[in-house]
This record gives C-alpha cells, sequence and structure tokens, in this order.
C-alpha cells in the first residue's frame, strides 16, 4: 500500500503501551469518522479529539500529544494554516492530511516544519497509528536535540566567561618562578570559590593571595572572582598594605547573597632585593616554607576570618635565610581530605609530612601541586570534594 514519506521500518521508541492525545483537524465529518473507525479497529491506545477549524483547535490544543492537520480548513488554507498549527502547538507533533491531488504539498509541509503526512484513502489503521506515533516520536527527539543543543552552547558560553575569569598573574620578573594549580569542586565547572592572583607592582616587589569563599555555587564562585578583581585593583592602586585587606572585607559584606557568607585569606608581600616577605592571614592555613631540605609552615597569626568582624590581620615578617627556597600557598580543599578512611583529616602536618617524602623531592616543582593533589586523594581514598587553589613561589633551586 502507498505510504507518505519517511519509511516506519520498524515499531518506533515511543512506548506501544503510551496512551496519545491526538487532535483531528478536520472539518469533513465523513474523514473524521473514518480516522476514529481506523483507530478504532487497531485498538491503537490513541484518545482522538476532534475540532472542525482552526479557532476551535485553539482551543482544544491543550495537552495533545500529536495534532492531526487537514490543509483544507474553513479559517485556514494550505501552508498558512499548518504555520499557525506549529505556533500555537509549539510542543505536540503535527501531522499533515492531503488529498492525492496535493500530496506535493505534504512534502512542502514536511520541510515547513510538519513531522509527517498522510494521503488520504492511501492509509489503513496500523499505518495511521505507526504514522502518529513515529510522529510523535520524532517531534520528542526533535525537542530533545534542541534541548541538548542550547545546553551545550549555554556550557560553551559559560566556559568561555569562567576561562576569561580566571587570573593571569601579572609579573615580569624572572628572579622568581611561579607555579599555580586551580581546580574547583563544582562538577563540570572552571572556578569555583576558591581564587589567586599575582601582582607585580614594582621590580623587586610582588603581591600574591589565595583565598576561599565559604560554599560551593555558582554564586560563591562569582564572589571570588569579585574579591580576586578588587584585590588586584587596590594592589595596582597602592593602597597601604594594612588597608587592602579590610578593604577587601569591605567589598566582601557588600556583595555577598548572606550574612553568613565569610572568606578566608592569605596574603604575601615579597621584597625580592631584601629576600623577605610580609604575610598576613585571615583565618587562613599557613604558606609552608621548602628551605634546606625542610618543610616548615610559616607561623604567621591565623587572624580572623573576612565577613565575621572586621579587624585587620596582623603582619608577619618571614626572612629567607636562603637563596633556595618555596612559598606554597594553598586552600584547605587540599587538607580537608580524610587519612587512610579515618575521621582524621590531612591537615597541615600531613600536608608537611607529604612535602618530606622522598619521592616529593624527586617531582620537578612546575610539577609538585599537582602530584600534592594526587597523594592527598590517594590517602583520601577518593576525589577532593571541595575547591583546591595553590600558589608555589620557588626563587634559586626551590628547596
Amino acid at each position: 500500500m502507498p505510504r507518505a514519506p519517511g519509511d516506519l521500518g520498524q515499531h518506533p521508541h515511543v512506548p506501544p503501551g503510551e496512551r496519545l492525545r491526538v487532535l483531528l483537524v478536520e472539518d469533513d465529518e465523513g474523514d473524521a469518522f473514518l480516522v476514529g473507525e481506523l483507530l478504532a479497529e487497531t485498538n491503537s491506545m490513541i484518545d482522538l479529539l476532534v475540532a472542525t477549524s482552526l479557532s476551535e483547535a485553539r482551543q482544544r490544543v491543550m495537552g495533545v500529544d500529536c495534532v492531526l492537520l487537514d490543509l483544507g480548513l474553513p479559517d485556514a488554507q494550505g501552508l498558512d494554516g499548518l504555520r499557525q498549527v506549529l505556533e500555537m502547538a509549539s510542543g505536540a507533533a503535527v501531522c499533515v492530511l492531503t488529498g492525492r491531488t496535493d500530496e506535493h504539498l505534504g512534502i512542502v509541509a514536511v520541510a515547513e516544519g510538519a513531522q509527517d503526512y498522510l494521503v488520504k484513502g492511501q492509509v489503513d489503521g496500523v499505518l495511521l497509528t505507526r504514522a502518529l506515533r513515529y510522529a510523535v516520536e520524532r517531534k520528542r527527539a526533535d525537542e530533545n536535540a534542541r534541548r541538548l543543543r542550547e545546553v551545550e552552547l549555554r556550557q560553551a558560553e559559560s566556559a568561555r566567561l569562567e576561562r576569561g575569569l580566571l587570573p593571569q598573574p601579572l609579573m615580569t620578573t624572572d628572579q622568581v618562578a611561579v607555579h599555580t594549580f586551580y581546580r574547583p569542586g563544582r562538577h563540570a565547572a572552571l572556578i569555583g570559590g576558591d581564587f589567586f592572583d599575582v601582582v607585580q607592582t614594582r621590580p623587586d616587589r610582588l603581591d600574591f593571595i589565595v583565598g576561599d569563599v565559604c560554599g560551593h555555587g555558582v554564586d560563591e564562585a562569582a564572589l571570588g572572582v569579585e574579591l580576586r578583581v578588587a584585590w588586584r585593583a587596590l594592589v595596582l592602586a597602592g593602597v597601604p598594605d594594612d588597608e587592602v585587606l579590610p578593604a577587601l572585607e569591605q567589598v566582601l559584606m557588600s556583595e555577598r547573597r548572606l550574612q553568613e557568607i565569610f572568606a578566608t585569606v592569605a596574603t604575601a608581600r615579597l621584597d625580592l632585593d631584601a629576600n623577605r616577605a610580609t604575610v598576613r592571614l585571615a583565618g587562613h592555613p599557613p604558606p609552608l616554607l621548602l628551605a634546606r631540605g625542610g618543610v616548615a609552615p610559616v607561623p604567621a597569626p591565623s587572624g580572623l576570618l573576612l565577613g565575621v568582624r572586621p579587624r585587620p590581620p596582623v603582619a608577619y615578617d618571614l626572612e629567607f635565610d636562603t637563596e633556595d627556597w618555596s612559598l606554597l600557598m594553598y586552600t584547605d580543599g587540599l587538607i580537608e581530605g580524610r587519612v587512610d578512611d579515618s575521621d582524621e583529616r590531612l591537615d597541615v602536618p600531613g600536608l608537611s609530612d607529604l612535602l618530606e617524602e622522598q619521592e616529593s623531592r624527586m617531582v620537578p616543582l612546575p610539577e609538585l601541586p599537582a602530584w600534592l593533589v594526587g597523594r592527598a586523594e590517594q590517602i583520601n581514598g577518593g576525589p577532593l570534594a571541595d575547591d583546591v587553589a595553590m600558589l608555589l613561589v620557588t626563587r634559586g633551586g626551590g628547596r
């Protein structure tokens, strides 16, 4: 028996037991009766609604899975009627009914957006049922493909935006090297609530920051970017050292969405000529100093979290007694993993132990941050749950 273009082949993937609601838009009572009889004789599991005009169809189209449309209606003729149906029933499949002499219109209708067309008098109940279910499946597949494409486009756009927000260290000196590591805890994200930055303001001066906004969502990631950009602006503007973090705290308190949001921060200002650094901590884990074959936390006062009770962090002067050293600044996502299935956390002593392992001394310094994450995950028995950001500042041999 002749059939419309688009061979139905095997049964469509729409479950055979799923009841479909089909709206037949047909002004000829005889044709409408025939369609009902064809569906009834095959036990099609299709509930048929009938509208005799386009205006009546507008009132009945809500919730239908498919519209079976006659192209010759009292209030709409040909493709104009089809376009109106496609607009009013954007979530439903559309099948077109054509007369024998108008088969070419069916082909044009598919090009306009219909899922299929049927020629009156050339279908039986089985073919009609299959055609309607096929049309519904094809519409669903098209909708799924469209949604997937929209998601992919949004993800690509978000990725471009996030890459643009990642820090680009602003430094020109070759007296020190800076190795960075950044991995957000959010699935498929490029940035999280952790942040870092590097700014050189004079030939002999570099400023570093590593921070952590509590939380893991998009809002926290955006706030982390705001704090990083604000810190860079303050440093480049020459704001006095003791006023930078209080100003950063003001930004946090004005931009956070909840009063409970806080941040921890570690900063270091490196004086290259004097071979010394000034470290300030606001509730953040201390940097680790690698020098003369040893590892030691910098004994800077921990200070208060930003956003809790404003108070300037106390500065700690770190004197390097060698030209070969490294300073590791990191966020607590690196040290919050568990140790060997126990309730004990890796914490600062555990991180120091990792850096004192013989294996770590064989790892090139540019690869050391990633190696530390790998070892922390190995000890944790799986991936780390929180964001991880690291700055490894090295001079000379580095350790």
